[in-house]
């Protein structure tokens, strides 16, 4: 049987013939949980977006369950993007966050079974006490736990995540972790983050893209995640850095 959930064939992407990224390829089978790992501008975050379909390719294909990503539904794919991006002066509370992820629009006169289930996912993510706090008093990783339970809400086939442990402290980035993997286990949900922490992707991740504008590595994060295939992604071709590359404990 095929389990095949996510095919990326001869991806590339080029804006007024600048390579943002070239010749991406990599295919995920369910339940797969996937890191993307490269420097700035190295094309991760454009990778994500284009999966999802908010910037259309140049060339190449991607298939979600055998379908193009072009024609499908809004529901299969969830998308959790850096915390520095969001604003957070928009005047809504949390639980009305969560329940725009599942009803797709901003419901103001919540109904008691969608209250409870907006309460279930901010429950999964140990974020029950924030559901009537606004968002613009919450901290860094408040938040970041607020759109994690908008995203898993709608029970995605694929959940992407760019750089979930951006502005959020030790403590809750251990803690987001653990969340993301006893879903990725309980329901197969498949799970692609894009991180500069190569540590965490060797500790928690499956499979890892190591990506330089073009694809540098990718297969099992124990084999992905070496000094050498490290110093190919961090290094300039015409020069290095001298920088080692070592893996810390994760607790």
């Amino acid at each position: 049987m095929n389990d095949t959930i996510l095919e990326i064939k001869n991806l590339s992407l080029i804006k007024n013939d600048f390579v943002i990224f070239d010749d991406i390829n990599f295919s995920l089978e369910r339940g797969s949980y996937m890191a993307i790992i490269g420097p700035n501008g190295s094309g991760k975050t454009s990778l994500l977006k284009t999966i999802i379909g908010l910037i259309s390719q140049t060339k190449g294909e991607i298939l979600i369950e055998g379908t193009s990503n072009k024609n499908l539904s809004a529901d299969k794919i969830a998308y959790v993007p850096q915390i520095k991006t969001l604003d957070r002066t928009f005047p809504a509370l949390s639980i009305e966050l969560v329940l725009s992820g599942f009803k797709h629009k901003w419901s103001w006169n919540i109904s008691k079974n969608d209250r409870n289930k907006a309460l279930e996912y901010l429950d999964r993510v140990n974020a029950l006490h924030l559901a009537d706090r606004k968002l613009a008093e919450l901290s860094g990783g408040e938040l970041q736990r607020i759109y994690l339970a908008r995203s898993l809400a709608k029970k995605p086939v694929i959940l992407l995540l760019d750089e979930p442990a951006t502005g959020i402290d030790l403590v809750c980035e251990q803690s987001i972790n653990t969340i993301l993997n006893e879903y990725n286990k309980i329901y197969r949900t498949t799970i692609i983050m894009v991180t500069h922490d190569w540590s965490s992707a060797y500790h928690h991740t499956k499979t890892c893209l190591l990506i330089n504008k073009k694809q540098i590595f990718y297969g099992n994060s124990k084999i992905a995640l070496t000094e050498e295939n490290l110093q190919k992604t961090f290094s300039h071709p015409e020069h290095k850095h001298g920088v080692t590359f070592g893996l810390k404990e994760i607790q």
